[in-house]
């Protein structure tokens, strides 16, 4: 019988895998297509996400499957993996080594283990639904700061808020310092403790799979802008859990 432990224990491994191979395109000059949305898109999302594909429908060949570069594959209705096999790839190909690799896996819709991998940084943070979140195998939980002036914030850009620019400016004034540590890595720092918020106005769901059980594991909230609890969002907010209503008022006063 398989357990949720042996399902992480999988993810674990795939993610290890998958992230093995966009280290063997790291600062290589790899050239990059352009995708419909101006994203790019290189022969190491593919192969990443190809190796996942092929590891999960091995093992778990009634699951179905969601992923950035290929079609989703329909399974039984009750396990779906989402996979994003390089979150940041403007990153990767710029040789910055802040790019992640994300698997996550619902249950019914409902996430249950969500795996964030940092491979040239060989940092891993992952949750199992009620079993806590973890950073390289360490338990680990969100910062206690309970102030907006003491807060660090994090996004992933700063020419992409469209309408919602003035709700991020409002919260730009608020905190104490701002860096673009974004994409997945900004989640994870939150969810680590080494930051207290996290901005995204828009996700792929491919994007956002991992997020919410990382951050709810490790005693934070990521939602949409409006406080939504949702998983596969289009848009993300992630506190540390003190801030979050703090971070909501100023984003819809």
């Amino acid at each position: 019988m398989t357990t949720n432990h042996d399902l992480l224990d999988f993810a674990l491994n795939a993610t290890w895998e998958a992230g093995r191979i966009t280290l063997g395109y790291y600062q290589t000059r790899l050239a990059a297509d352009r995708k419909g949305d101006n994203t790019p898109v290189t022969i190491a999302d593919k192969e990443a996400e190809h190796k996942l594909r092929q590891l999960i429908q091995a093992r778990y060949p009634e699951h179905g499957i969601i992923g950035e570069e290929f079609e989703t594959v329909t399974g039984n209705g009750r396990y779906t993996w989402v996979l994003d096999p390089i979150d940041g790839t403007k990153s990767f190909v710029s040789g910055v080594p802040l790019y992640s690799t994300l698997v996550a896996l619902l249950e019914e819709g409902e996430p249950l283990l969500g795996v964030i991998h940092m491979p040239v940084l060989n940092e891993m943070v992952y949750a199992l639904r009620g079993q806590g979140c973890y950073w390289n195998g360490r338990r680990t939980h969100t910062s206690p700061v309970d102030k907006l002036a003491d807060a660090r914030l994090l996004v992933s850009g700063l020419n992409y808020f469209g309408p919602k620019q003035a709700a991020w400016e409002r919260l730009l004034r608020a905190t104490y310092f701002q860096r673009t540590w974004g994409d997945a890595y900004g989640y994870a720092l939150v969810a680590t403790g080494r930051a207290e918020i996290m901005l995204d106005p828009a996700l792929a769901p491919w994007d956002a799979g991992p997020l919410r059980i990382i951050m709810e594991e490790a005693g934070g909230t990521f939602t949409d802008w409006q406080g939504n609890v949702l998983t596969l969002a289009s848009e993300g907010v992630a506190t540390n859990g003190p801030l979050f209503e703090p971070v909501l008022t100023l984003l819809n006063p």
